[in-house]
């Protein structure tokens, strides 16, 4: 299937910084709640990901991400996820986050 550019240009990606992660024991699968800072126009969003594999509540502050911010908010588990935290899988399927090196300014959108 392919896309337009003018297509593309609507998945909104923003560079953020995480700021706060906890523990998410009402979720399905193995999650943490995440907290991202993407800059003074976005502000900060929170997101439920199952990133459990890869990263420890500590390894993931201050981690610079990439986040689809306009995909609207899902209730999950009782906790508003207002963002998608992206990444790969990796060959077990656990999730690889996508980050950007050297790191950029909060908020810039992916082009």
């Amino acid at each position: 299937m392919t896309i337009s550019y003018e297509e593309f240009e609507q998945v909104d990606l923003r560079s953020g910084t995480v700021i706060k992660a906890e523990e998410f024991p009402k979720a399905r699968k193995p999650a943490y709640k995440v907290w991202v800072d993407f800059g003074p126009e976005i502000g900060v969003k929170q997101t439920s990901a199952q990133i459990t594999e890869h990263y420890t509540l500590e390894s993931i502050l201050d981690r610079s991400v990439v986040g689809c911010i306009n995909l609207g908010s899902k209730n999950i588990g009782g906790f508003l996820s207002e963002f998608l935290l992206v990444g790969f899988p990796d060959e077990h399927g656990a999730v690889c986050l996508v980050s950007a090196n050297p790191k950029v300014p909060n908020g810039k959108k992916l082009f």
